[in-house]
């Protein structure tokens, strides 16, 4: 266990001012308030503290941090409190330590919901310091490093949220070192089998292709000398999860790898790596596809380096990395070597224009959006698991996607008043679908069109969390926007029915009763069919008593107007009463501005007189008066709507009708149908055929769209007069 001198002189070795008498007044006070604690392998508690600040004094982090680092299990496992750490060591230090006692009470493996509040709740806790997650991230570390003392089955838990959690964090914050050993060490328990079997290959390879990485190293370096650079060169081997990964990602066995040794050269400016870069590719063939610049474009977490891969000595690929001494730093600490220390003080500042920060507080604010901790998870881990393209605005903004992003992700991560506005795009110039996928370097222009809103099939297209977020809510919009188009003109024909005044004062007044919010609400409420058009009234007129209004009483002798038997089909005006026009609901069709759908099995065009049925949650079932199906609603007189037909005759619609045929069973007979219907200007959505045997006729289904009523006809009397067709009819559901 380390000893209170070696934990200052760890810290004084980069922070020559570092506080003594605070870093040895935390070791006293950790010291006593763990006392005879133990680890599950048996070693005193404090070993653990002590660990993790020895890991972050290699981050080279301030004093505050480390001292957090000591302290940070106190509150949880002692009798210590938050009150008296702010007393002994201030108030920075107690908010460090209490934010992580929280991020320590948090289950990130539990069942979906909980894992994503939890997780929430992690970034919340980390937003405000950075420090927080840096001391998560190394308490993370030293417990996998030991994690084979723990039993068996909370192994494999927390060697899951570590995959699933803390490594990707770790990468995300640019702390690529840290995130390769807790991936490796929770692959090492969560897959033990194929962990081993990668790890023994890696030994055996290594033993065989040792003198070959010690001459690709001689040779690099003379190169480099002959033409006056001064480098370093490293090679290392890939570790067994990232081999592992691989081998998945590209469905390719241990012996197809052809890139598990790489060799790090590091040099001392910008220039010098474009140097490097040239003298590589002028000795040795590069690979091609295989070359990526991050110094021109870093990755969003900070990180910079030219990657390139040749055919070395030997005809051995050799994966490159080419960077500077800082980048180097950048590249193994991440957002930790973003700390700046301040002249004569002992505090650190993160410096704020980390890309990885920016990334933390842009993720942390989307909180603020209204999305569910499910959304909310799914959008974070979309963005911390893929890799990513870089591409440009027309005025050169750089904007940095998951691999595989499209047009409409762009658009989204733009703003999220272009991605909804988006109607098409150019990348590069050319105009392409919106569902292309874009590629480093692409120059994207997205097209938009105001007023638009994106189809809910995108949300299935999109890769990003953003993107995705946006459409989901977009589509919620325009869909509690057609709800409460809908209810607004089922209440206002309401109020005229029962000759009360429409108020939409009235009705706000009305809404505790009405046990809504807002006025939209309640709108959308009856447009879906969750409330009753006449709850409403009476919640706006308590005296209101719903009668319906109906013509006088049939007289029963044999003769008189009313006692005619022939009366059914005529209709009648009542004097004194309204028409059903002025009270009915105008319907167009199903790219209208209200939710509407046609009866399934049947359908209903122009010129048929029509009533609609309120579905809870789907809106406006159409039915054509005469359809079997209405007999299902005889009891439920609040689900009929009166509404009518309002054809725009600028822009003509088709609408959905079903007809029956039956047809002789001969070759050619479906073509005729099909022939007629095309040739009359009809179209055929689906068809089917049924009738078995040796039966001499099949019956046939036909879903048609068509103008109207007439063209129906139309239609029918087309097919009934073809000498393969027995019978015509429509279908009424």
């Amino acid at each position: 266990m380390m000893r209170q001198y070696e934990l200052v002189e760890r810290v004084k070795r980069y922070n020559p001012n570092a506080d003594e008498a605070l870093l040895n007044r935390a070791y006293v006070y950790a010291m006593k308030a763990h006392g005879s604690q133990k680890r599950a392998s048996g070693d005193p508690y404090m070993s653990h503290p002590l660990e993790v600040a020895a890991i972050l004094t290699e981050l080279r982090l301030d004093d505050a941090t480390i001292v957090a680092a000591v302290l940070h299990d106190t509150i949880e496992d002692t009798e210590a409190t938050r009150e008296e750490i702010d007393q002994l060591f201030g108030h920075e230090i107690g908010a460090l330590v209490d934010g992580l006692t929280k991020i320590k009470k948090l289950d990130l493996v539990s069942k979906k919901a909980a894992q994503a509040e939890n997780f929430r709740k992690l970034l919340l806790a980390i937003a405000d310091d950075v420090r927080v997650l840096l001391v998560k991230l190394a308490d993370r570390l030293h417990n996998m490093r030991t994690l084979h003392f723990v039993p068996p089955e909370k192994r494999t838990r927390i060697a899951e949220e570590t995959l699933d959690i803390y490594a990707p964090l770790a990468g995300r914050m640019g702390m690529q070192e840290m995130r390769e050993e807790l991936e490796d060490l929770a692959f090492r328990h969560f897959s033990p089998d194929a962990h081993a079997m990668i790890s023994t290959r890696l030994d055996e390879l290594s033993k065989k292709s040792g003198p070959l990485i010690q001459e690709i190293e001689r040779e690099l370096m003379s190169k480099l000398c002959a033409h006056g650079l001064k480098a370093s060169v490293k090679g290392r081997r890939k570790r067994a999860y990232s081999i592992w990964k691989k081998m998945e990602r590209k469905s390719v066995s241990f012996e197809q790898l052809s890139d598990i040794f790489g060799f790090r050269i590091i040099v001392a400016d910008v220039a010098s790596c474009y140097a490097v870069l040239g003298i590589v590719h002028t000795t040795w063939p590069g690979v091609p596809g295989r070359f990526k610049d991050y110094i021109s474009t870093p990755k969003q977490n900070d990180y910079r380096s030219l990657h390139t891969t040749v055919v070395g000595p030997g005809r051995q690929r050799v994966e490159l990395q080419i960077r500077t001494e800082d980048m180097d730093r950048v590249a193994e600490f991440g957002i930790a070597a973003h700390a700046l220390y301040k002249d004569g003080g002992d505090d650190t500042a993160l410096a704020r224009e980390s890309r990885a920060y920016e990334w933390l507080r842009r993720t942390v604010e989307t909180l603020a959006e209204g999305d569910s901790p499910e959304e909310f998870l799914e959008h974070t881990k979309l963005e911390l698991f893929h890799d990513q393209v870089f591409c440009f605005t027309p005025k050169g903004r750089l904007i940095a996607l998951p691999r595989g992003a499209t047009p409409i992700d762009f658009a989204y991560a733009v703003h999220t008043d272009v991605g909804n506005t988006a109607v098409g795009c150019k990348v590069n110039g050319r105009i392409v679908p919106l569902l292309s996928e874009l590629h480093n370097g692409d120059e994207v222009e997205i097209a938009r069109a105001p007023g638009q809103v994106p189809p809910a099939a995108w949300e299935s297209i999109v890769v990003t969390g953003k993107a995705r977020a946006a459409i989901r809510r977009a589509t919620r919009a325009a869909v509690r926007k057609q709800y409460a188009g809908l209810g607004r003109q089922i209440i206002e024909r309401a109020f005229e029915r029962g000759k009360k005044p429409f108020s939409e004062e009235k009705l706000k007044a009305a809404l505790p009763r009405l046990a809504r919010t807002s006025l939209e609400d309640v709108l959308a409420a009856v447009g879906r069919g969750e409330i009753f058009s006449g709850d409403v009234v009476k919640a706006v007129h308590p005296d209101y008593k719903e009668e319906r209004v109906s013509g006088p009483e049939a007289d029963r002798t044999e003769g008189g107007w009313f006692g005619l038997k022939k009366a059914e089909g005529l209709v009648f005006k009542v004097p004194g009463v309204e028409s059903s026009a002025q009270r009915s609901i105008p319907i167009r069709g199903l790219n209208g501005d209200l939710p509407v759908r046609f009866a399934p099995n049947g359908g209903a065009v122009p010129g048929d007189r029509i009533v609609g049925i309120l579905s809870p949650g789907e809106g406006i079932t159409i039915y054509p008066i005469q359809s079997p199906a209405l007999t299902a609603f005889d009891d439920q007189p609040d689900r009929w709507l009166d509404v009518r037909w309002d054809i725009d005759e600028t822009d003509p619609q088709r609408f959905p009708a079903q007809i029956a045929i039956t047809a002789i069973n001969e070759p050619g007979t479906l073509a005729q149908i099909a022939q007629i219907i095309g040739d009359n200007d009809g179209n055929i959505d689906s068809i089917s055929v049924s009738g078995k045997g040796a039966s001499d006729f099949r019956d046939v289904v036909i879903d048609v769209e068509v103008w109207n009523l007439k063209h129906l006809n139309a239609i029918m009397n087309q097919l009934k007069s073809k000498p393969v067709v027995s019978e015509v009819r429509r279908v009424n559901g």
